[in-house]
């Protein structure tokens, strides 16, 4: 009588910007439950995650991460209005200094990325190739960072079309998935009116200027593209408040109606719609939040006995 195959369990790391640090505190409490996926795939900063993870990669990168402060989230940061605000050159530029850019096939645990086609909004698989240019292409937020020109394509973020890309797991050889969506709290979000990132006064340099004032020097700049507001108008959020916060309602409603259809085991959903789009240097508060919800849904995971 042959012994029964034990499922392989794929870990699906979901879009939304810095939220996107708590995926290192999911995966750390899913080890110390004694699981460890077979196989991961992620979208956008979950793609980042996720590539760190499958390398095994994780521990330097979270040590890298719990060290970003404002200056250093602010130094990655080159503009360029080509496509889009950042053209995301320094950032990758820093990865392949520091980390090992294998080819996707060969990292040691399989691993994928989304990315989305811009000329035919077509969903795309990066299984092979550079690690590194897989996960560039998939975190291109419109408008945020320049498209990544593949062949005769060009990708931006996958989240677009799979902001939880449960499917793509399944396609690995998932027979169970544990999924990490980062927008489950984020409709009703109140439109805040564009609070930057502050330097706390202890990493402040005596007679240096906040590094939140380049995102404010931004918008005034923008702003003045706009037509004056007359005294009695409402003041409206800004361009890209309204932007990021479009885009986070289409990725919500479109992981809504992919989980539906196609539903995980599993779905982990830290809670951090109070985190902005930049708070990079917040990891510490993402990563606990991450450990949190694997607890809120710890029943679950021993229902599935793997």
């Amino acid at each position: 009588m042959s012994t029964p195959r034990k499922p392989r369990i794929g870990l699906v790391l979901g879009s939304g910007s810095a939220r996107g640090w708590s995926h290192i505190g999911v995966i750390r409490a899913l080890e110390e439950a004694g699981i460890k996926p077979d196989l991961v795939c992620g979208t956008s900063i979950g793609a980042l995650v996720g590539a760190a993870y499958a390398a095994g990669d994780l521990d330097r990168f979270e040590q890298w991460v719990l060290g970003l402060r404002i200056r250093e989230v602010v130094s990655f940061m080159d503009v360029g209005l080509g496509g889009g605000l950042l053209k995301g050159e320094k950032l990758m530029d820093f990865f392949r200094r520091n980390f090992s850019d294998r080819p996707l096939e060969n990292l040691p645990m399989p691993f994928a990325a989304v990315a989305t086609s811009l000329q035919n909004g077509a969903e795309v698989w990066l299984r092979q190739g550079s690690t590194i240019d897989a996960v560039r292409a998939s975190i291109a937020l419109p408008g945020l960072f320049t498209p990544v020109r593949q062949d005769r394509a060009l990708l931006v973020d996958g989240g677009l079309v799979n902001p939880v890309p449960v499917s793509l797991a399944r396609a690995m050889g998932a027979d169970v998935m544990i999924a990490v969506d980062l927008g489950s709290d984020m409709l009703g979000r109140h439109l805040d009116r564009d609070a930057p990132p502050e330097m706390p006064e202890g990493e402040r340099e005596e007679g240096a200027e906040n590094n939140g004032d380049w995102w404010r020097r931004l918008q005034d700049n923008l702003a003045t593209m706009m037509p004056a507001r007359s005294a009695d108008e409402v003041e409206m959020p800004s361009m890209l408040n309204v932007l990021t916060s479009s885009i986070n309602v289409m990725q919500v409603r479109i992981a809504r109606s992919r989980m539906a259809g196609e539903p995980p085991d599993i779905v982990v959903a830290p809670r951090l719609a109070h985190f902005g789009l930049l708070d990079f240097h917040r990891a510490q508060e993402a990563i606990d939040e991450g450990r949190r919800a694997v607890e809120r849904i710890a029943h679950n995971l021993s229902a599935l006995g793997v």
